[in-house]
């Protein structure tokens, strides 16, 4: 009897050390709100919608402690829309899907689907808006598509050392020829006090090969962005600059918003962003910004977009928000005003909505 109470007392330690070694947490955002466009050729539309300020979703994270500073990882997130509870696009995981290990002396290594490097940096660093609302810099920036996420990807990340680090990512194409489909990414990022910099750059490589045909020879997309912000304490402010060259360097987020004959993109454009955030009372926060698309291409399509928000905190977890943006297009331009999920219809919206994350 006294053999069989230690046995199970050591069983119980020993669970109880493997159960405090790992854990997996279930987390979320729930955003819905009232939005109002203007200026497109389908008229004046109001909508309820999901994912204005930030796209709403269901993740599972995980880690395990394996020793020595050695650590396992995973992601697995989930869109949905808020106004009708159904998947936001296809596939199950189709925000991050990634599994990796993380070293307390060597970085990170993920593998999977991943949040390239360029977006990561437009919407941490670039935008007082965070890539939401109404005023959000996808709107004009490069942020579609594999600008925004990659799949088959494997990602690098440095510690951080005095304030700097890196990260680098790479995409494989899983075509018959290697490089075909390809895209590389890197940012290298400083952190300093108030202060908050960084330089992303995106390669893709457009080539297709199917093995059966000669591989077709497409150009390469470059896009390229500096980006900082510095807390004032009384106002935080932020500046970009990006330049955006090739085939599929910028996706217009909707070519048929004023006709129906679809916009061609841009193969070689400049963007400028100024902006600030700006705390009112304890709990409130109010957004501006401006940003200017100069499109370098003969037809000169170029943008401007002037925006301004307002979000107040309920909580540490709940949000309302309000904002505003409009776009002056030229040339026959389709850059259209949107949100953090949907791309918009016209050159004006109004969102006002609520967040909640968990």
């Amino acid at each position: 009897m006294k053999k069989t109470l230690i046995s199970i007392a050591i069983l119980g330690a020993v669970s109880n050390v493997a159960m405090a070694q790992s854990n997996v947490t279930i987390y979320g955002t729930v955003d819905a709100g009232l939005v109002s466009e203007r200026g497109g050729i389908a008229g004046n539309t109001t909508k309820v919608t999901s994912g204005v300020g930030s796209a709403s979703r269901l993740g599972f994270r995980g880690t395990e402690d394996l020793g020595g500073g050695l650590s396992a990882v995973f992601l697995l997130e989930s869109g949905f829309r808020t106004d009708t509870g159904v998947g936001d696009s296809s596939g199950l995981f189709q925000r991050q899907a990634y599994v990796g290990l993380v070293s307390k002396t060597a970085g990170s290594l993920t593998l999977g689907r991943q949040y390239t490097p360029f977006y990561n940096a437009l919407a941490q660093v670039a935008d007082p808006f965070a890539a939401g609302l109404s005023g959000s810099a996808k709107n004009m920036f490069a942020a579609s598509g594999v600008l925004q996420r990659a799949s088959n990807a494997v990602q690098y990340k440095t510690l951080t050392y005095n304030g700097l680090w890196a990260d680098v990512s790479y995409a494989v194409g899983e075509q018959a020829e290697s490089s075909a489909g390809r895209q590389l990414g890197a940012s290298l990022g400083y952190t300093n006090g108030p202060l908050n910099a960084r330089i992303a750059y995106n390669n893709v490589n457009n080539d297709t090969a199917t093995g059966v045909a000669p591989t077709v020879e497409r150009q390469i997309g470059h896009n390229t962005l500096i980006a900082a912000n510095y807390d004032f304490q009384i106002v935080k402010a932020y500046a970009a600059y990006a330049q955006n060259k090739g085939l599929n360097s910028y996706a217009l987020p909707n070519p048929v918003a004023y006709s129906t004959t679809a916009v061609a993109a841009s193969t070689d454009s400049r963007d400028i962003l100024i902006g600030l955030t700006a705390p009112v009372g304890p709990n409130g926060t109010v957004m501006a910004s401006f940003i200017d698309k100069d499109d370098k291409n003969v037809a000169d399509r170029d943008g401007k977009q002037y925006a301004i928000g307002y979000s107040y905190a309920l909580s540490k977890r709940t949000s309302t928000y309000v904002s505003y943006a409009k776009i002056s297009n030229k040339n026959g331009a389709s850059y259209t005003v949107g949100n953090n999920t949907e791309a918009g219809s016209g050159n004006k919206a109004f969102n006002v909505g609520m967040k909640h994350s968990f």
